[in-house]
């Protein structure tokens, strides 16, 4: 808007003139002079006289005529600020150099040439602003004075124009210096809502501190086109590292175990998950995630496998049952016969007795390595109390019962013969 009105190397015209007036009266007193004494005879010098003195008044009229013509005030506007300016200059060029007024190839000067007395001089310096013109950011060079000015400028560019800058360009941008015109109250949007601030002619900054809205340092500011003016539109940016951990699930690794029968597995080392540690820069705009940069993606704690060892040993098959035999004459017992001698007797006893050869039930019924009762102990040779004999005797006749019935004698811990 105009700012106050001065002059700028305004000239004093009072003294250049007063010189030029006395410079013009002097021939005129002398020629009177000369008239009042005119001697006899001296009709022809005083002619001469005369004429130069007319010749003189001539001359010195001519000059103030042109002294007259040259002087001229106008009118300089120079980015909104109007001054009177009072100039002998006869070109704008002339204007501009002499009130110290520096153009450039991008800057806009109305009129130019030569320059009249009563002549208005528009000067426009083209400044920098950034654009945002249909989702294309870019930075263009305008002469506009306000915002709503040079969006209706820049119209031309795309249908969705509108000029943008960061809080931490705010000093350094032109368009947030600009004068906010509106026929009306300036409208904010900011936060999800709609703020109002008083009517006039203001700049967005000013609208902005009025409607007591702070900037973050990353906060974007916007001003788009609206029906009834301009619209500034404030959004939040932030922008923030993100850590999120993944589970990386243990691997299995089995191996081959020749002491294991075929469908048998044992776990040597258990398995332990592993956690993968992701680190990102994620810039969010009004509460809305907008970009998501990878910062770093390491493996925080290593997983560890889990070994299985399978066995590989075949499953043992099972003779069918001899005929017991007969106990020799001195009652010894007798040798068991077939496949029985390469079961796994030692795993048989754990289970029935935790391989105690003299334990006995709680009941009192069941005695020894594999738990006879005295009438199976009997059937098989034995004397006297199975617990009372030795782990070999035990084992021989347990094998006997074997060969004869099978693991049938033993229906919970049998299973553990072919282990």
């Amino acid at each position: 808007m105009p700012g106050p009105r001065d002059v700028w190397n305004h000239v004093n015209r009072t003294t250049r003139i007063a010189g030029l007036a006395a410079r013009a009266t002097a021939p005129l007193t002398a020629l009177r002079a000369r008239r009042t004494s005119r001697q006899p005879g001296g009709s022809g010098s005083s002619r001469a006289r005369l004429i130069a003195g007319v010749a003189a008044i001539a001359v010195l009229a001519t000059g103030t005529a042109v002294y007259a013509q040259a002087n001229k005030t106008v009118t300089l506007d120079v980015d909104g600020v109007a001054s009177t300016v009072t100039t002998y200059a006869g070109s704008v060029d002339g204007l501009l150099a002499q009130n110290d007024v520096t153009v450039g190839e991008r800057d806009t000067v109305v009129p130019a040439g030569p320059l009249r007395d009563g002549a208005a001089i528009v000067v426009r310096h083209a400044h920098e602003v950034t654009v945002m013109t249909d989702g294309v950011q870019r930075t263009v060079w305008t002469t506009a004075l306000t915002a709503a000015e040079a969006l209706e400028t820049l119209s031309s560019r795309g249908a969705d124009v509108q000029l943008v800058a960061s809080r931490s360009t705010e000093r350094r941008s032109p368009f947030l210096a600009l004068e906010l015109t509106i026929d009306g109250p300036a409208r904010v949007q900011v936060d999800g809502t709609t703020l109002t601030a008083a009517d006039g002619s203001t700049t967005v900054a000013q609208v902005l501190d009025q409607l007591g809205i702070t900037l973050g340092d990353l906060d974007t500011v916007a001003v788009k086109p609206a029906a009834d003016g301009v619209l500034v539109v404030v959004s939040r940016v932030v922008v923030q590292d993100v850590t999120t951990t993944a589970e990386i699930p243990a691997a299995t690794v089995t191996q081959d175990d020749p002491a294991l029968v075929v469908g048998k597995k044992r776990v040597t080392t258990k398995g332990v998950a592993g956690v993968r540690t992701v680190v990102e820069t994620v810039t969010t705009v009004d509460g809305v995630e907008t970009a998501r940069v990878p910062v770093s993606d390491v493996v925080s704690q290593a997983q560890v496998d889990e070994v299985v060892r399978v066995g590989t040993k075949p499953k043992p098959v099972a003779a069918p049952a001899p005929a017991a035999p007969a106990p020799a004459a001195d009652g010894s017992p007798v040798a068991a016969g077939g496949s029985a001698n390469s079961l796994n007797w030692a795993a048989l006893a754990r289970c029935e007795s935790g391989g105690n050869p003299s334990i006995v039930s709680s009941n009192g019924l069941y005695h020894g390595l594999y738990q006879f009762s005295v009438g199976t102990w009997g059937g098989v040779g034995g004397t006297g109390l199975p617990s009372q004999a030795s782990a070999d005797e035990q084992t021989a006749r347990a094998q006997m019962l074997y060969n004869r019935s099978g693991a049938s004698p033993w229906p919970v811990c049998g299973k553990n013969l072919f282990s």
